[in-house]
């Protein structure tokens, strides 16, 4: 018999930037790396004899778990891989619950009659997985393995093992970041022990600030889609958003250039349309909104940031970490290194909102009415 603990990885920029990452290739989260550390603990006296994951960053990443305790050579695979999204690839959920309610209510679902242009299936995903699965299985006869994959793949393969059909998928769980399953594998079967069991993580879970994974048939209000703002078209809208960070920033209006800004806004615009984007919950509201420049720091090969703004009454709706994921998401595909911002020295909550996000102090330029900290985040 062969024991298998089937590892989802850690927390990653899709889980938190909430956005479609399939075979996307995105980084493992600072609470992530915790994450990592407490399923390192929670290993530590388990006798292992072999590591596997999927060949994806977030995956391998997540591996060190293992091998912090254990001198073990990790192996990757892709057949391990999460399901390919195809044209849903990096695409926000809330923009694609907006744009594909039918086909999102499957997706969480029943996945079998999920479709997307280019996206693998629910049947050929798990035909892979118990291939690569059971090719391990069987090569570590009498030992046990770790194997480190991703959500939607271990869930298809659990309801596979257990004989669940796609439509009632809902019976096997969501499993947490560096939830773990236990698999025995024996004459050519595979039993589930336990699944999706995430005690190791405490406050550590990405879960306990997430409703999404509660209730799938219902969108998540905190899951914003993004929104082109083109300045010429609306500028009553920009200058509005605009006005509302300065006033946050500085607490008045002392030195706002409305049309200076304007005038800024519709040359980056034209350039990058993606670069000035609002966002919106569920019922259409419009809670802030977004502003990039492609040329600024194009001598250091950063993206810049000119505006991060959030309504007040959604600051601790997890909305600011998805702004950022746009930008990530945005200067990654343009070739960027990093990206960078300013921030006012008295603007303490983002300075630590920044910080939290792996954003560090590199400089100093003069702003109005003090010190503008430039900060740089690695992409």
């Amino acid at each position: 018999m062969t024991r298998i603990f089937l590892i989802r990885h850690a927390e990653a920029e899709g889980n938190i930037y909430r956005r479609a990452h399939g075979h996307y290739d995105g980084l493992i989260s600072p609470k992530g790396r915790k994450q990592i550390d407490a399923l390192a603990e929670r290993l530590r006296g388990e006798q292992i004899d072999a590591l596997y994951s999927s060949d994806l960053k977030r995956t391998v990443q997540t591996a060190g778990a293992v091998t912090k305790y254990h001198d073990l050579p990790l192996h990757t695979d892709p057949r391990l891989r999460e399901q390919g999204l195809g044209s849903w690839e990096d695409v926000p959920f809330g923009n694609l619950s907006y744009e594909y309610p039918e086909q999102m209510y499957n997706f969480n679902n029943d996945p079998a009659n999920w479709r997307a242009e280019g996206a693998e299936t629910y049947a050929d995903q798990k035909r892979r997985v118990r291939a690569a699965l059971t090719e391990i299985a069987a090569a570590h006869d009498g030992e046990t393995v770790a194997v480190v994959s991703h959500g939607m793949a271990i869930r298809a393969f659990l309801a596979d093992v257990m004989g669940i059909p796609s439509r009632e998928i809902w019976r096997v769980p969501h499993g947490d970041n560096t939830a773990v399953s236990l698999l025995e594998y024996e004459n050519g079967a595979f039993r589930a022990v336990y699944c999706n069991d995430a005690a190791h993580l405490g406050r550590l879970s990405t879960f306990a600030r997430q409703s999404w994974w509660q209730n799938p048939t219902v969108p998540d209000p905190n899951n914003v889609r993004f929104r082109r703002l083109d300045p010429e078209k609306y500028p009553g809208t920009y200058l509005e958003f605009y006005e509302k960070t300065w006033k946050a920033v500085h607490g008045n209006l002392n030195g706002f250039q409305p049309l200076l800004y304007m005038d800024a806004a519709v040359r980056r615009a034209r350039i990058e349309p993606d670069g000035l984007v609002t966002i919106l919950r569920p019922d259409g509201e419009a809670v802030g909104a977004l502003e990039l420049d492609t040329e600024r720091g194009r001598p250091y090969g950063a993206g810049w940031i000119c505006l991060c703004f959030v309504e007040e009454a959604f600051r601790r709706h997890l909305l600011g970490v998805q702004l950022l994921g746009h930008a990530v998401s945005m200067f990654r595909r343009l070739g960027c290194r990093s990206i960078r911002l300013n921030v006012f020295e008295g603007n303490a909550g983002a300075i630590a909102f920044y910080e939290a996000n792996e954003f560090r102090r590199i400089g100093e330029d003069e702003g109005v009415d003090g010190k503008l900290y430039v900060m740089e985040k690695e992409i």
